[in-house]
């Protein structure tokens, strides 16, 4: 029996027997390929004691009045934000990214969080109804009750935050498996609760094997599921909850566009376009890893692309100049060569010369990968239709707004994606045909927390972030009250 289970966009295959629930898992660093940290994987003990304080402390933690558990959901982010320095180095170590921009994930940690406890009142509140004669109705919002939050590695406070604070605020309890890449996260968001003086049991954390993922996602305490992973993991998560009758959010691949038009703001789009494919080395849920280009701006618009990637800076990501980090794996940086060799072999050109960033973007078993741009690429090439989760992008020329709607569509998923305009109208236009959860102008690879995180075809189901997100992480339950009479 194989179990095949994703966190953040990597997909590792084993067999049960070879992991024992209490093996030691190792933290390796992509920075310099050594153990940055070992931590014990839990035992079957400590998943039993973790569920049954999770059941003892949920029917209290309901009860705690809704302004108290925001209070202390305000003081744990607080916690977090006087340590973001320390947590951005810890995060670079253990994934990869600069250290000139891991603190920030922190700050976007923050956003989130606070924009969710602020709206949590009028999300939460009963729902009154008409009320005739000698009955009263109205709609409770009850939490679901314990919420199983699987976390990917590739931002782990940024995707956790989503179900977590939400979650507690509704009054649900958290258990949250971290990934193995990155378990130190849930250590310091724990520390943060702790420090808030949230009660002991309303967030807990487990390091797990995958198997025993599977195998609590089964248990009759776990209420809900909110994971973030790849198509095959959404999958097994589906399975393992199938005949539970419980929710499941699962936030999975993308393989989002960006369409730039004629009357694109060269300068502006270019920019952020090369922000939102090659920040993190590529390696986000919502980065842009296809382009359509109008045929008017195409020449330009590459160009400008190329030499603006070009200047990034591959290397260490403890060095304050580094722009650009590397992969999380070697074997996943393997896995983005093979996407290049196979489109170049195709027909496609490849517009960076990766010596200059001092990388033999041919050698195997590298972490550190060069950015790459491609050009002449077509949809039957995995760069363009497969999830490449690297520093790379293909770039397509176009005649109309209708074959780049066609293109955009082109794809088994449907996360994000954004055009690159002047004209607002147009936007609107396009946007109300290209199938994706979360349709951006002049912008790309953010999650604004007032709006709903979704994806879907492969990209996944279910919602997070706004007033939708509170939905999810509770249940209504209906109060029909009639007075007696003769």
């Amino acid at each position: 029996f194989a179990n095949i289970l994703q966190t953040g966009n990597w997909v590792a295959t084993w067999k049960s027997s070879d992991m024992k629930m209490t093996d030691v898992m190792q933290i390796v660093s992509p920075v310099d390929g050594r153990t940055y940290a070992e931590r014990p994987f839990a035992s079957e003990q400590d998943i039993r004691h973790a569920l049954g304080l999770s059941m003892a402390t949920q029917a209290k933690w309901r009860q705690i009045p809704l302004a108290e558990r925001q209070s202390i959901c305000l003081a744990a982010v607080d916690a977090l934000l006087k340590n973001k320095q320390a947590i951005g180095e810890e995060l670079s170590w253990q994934m990869g990214r600069p250290i000139r921009y891991a603190p920030g994930e922190i700050d976007g940690f923050a956003e989130r969080a606070r924009y969710m406890i602020g709206i949590a009142e009028q999300h939460l509140s009963d729902v009154p109804l008409a009320n005739e004669d000698h009955v009263t109705r109205y709609i409770q919002r009850e939490p679901v009750g314990v919420v199983f939050s699987v976390v990917p590695w590739n931002y782990p406070y940024l995707t956790a935050v989503n179900s977590i604070i939400p979650a507690i605020v509704a009054g649900n309890v958290v258990l949250m498996k971290p990934s193995s890449q990155t378990a130190i996260t849930a250590e310091r968001i724990a520390e943060a609760f702790k420090s808030a003086n949230l009660p002991e049991g309303v967030f807990q954390h487990l390091l797990l094997t995958h198997e025993a993922t599977v195998k609590i996602i089964a248990e009759e305490q776990i209420d809900y599921v909110a994971f973030t992973g790849s198509v095959e993991g959404g999958r097994i998560i589906e399975q393992a909850a199938a005949g539970r009758f419980i929710d499941v959010g699962l936030e999975l691949g993308g393989k989002d566009p960006a369409y730039v038009r004629a009357d694109a703001d060269m300068a502006f789009a270019i920019e952020n376009i090369a922000d939102g494919g090659f920040f993190n080395s590529g390696q986000s849920c919502c980065a842009i890893e296809r382009i359509y280009v109008h045929q008017d701006v195409y020449r330009p618009f590459v160009d400008g692309l190329v030499d603006r990637v070009s200047q990034y800076r591959l290397g260490n990501p403890l060095d304050p100049q580094t722009t650009l980090g590397p992969m999380v794996r070697a074997g996943l940086a393997d896995q983005v060569r093979k996407q290049i060799q196979q489109a170049v072999k195709k027909g496609a050109q490849a517009r960076i010369d990766s010596k200059v960033f001092g990388v033999d973007s041919e050698k195997q078993g590298m972490a550190y990968l060069a950015p790459q741009v491609l050009i002449n690429v077509d949809h039957t090439m995995p760069v363009m239709s497969e999830e490449t989760f690297g520093p790379v992008v293909g770039i397509m020329q176009v005649a109309s707004d209708e074959q780049a709607i066609q293109l955009m569509n082109d794809s088994a998923y449907g996360l994000t994606a954004s055009v690159w305009t002047q004209d607002q109208q147009a936007a609107i236009d396009i946007g109300k045909q290209v199938r994706t959860g979360t349709w951006f102008m002049n912008r790309c690879d953010y999650l604004d927390p007032a709006l709903a995180w979704t994806g879907i075809k492969h990209s996944g189901k279910g919602c997070s972030l706004s007033g939708f997100g509170y939905q999810r992480l509770t249940r209504p339950k209906s109060f029909y009250l009639r007075t007696s009479t003769k």
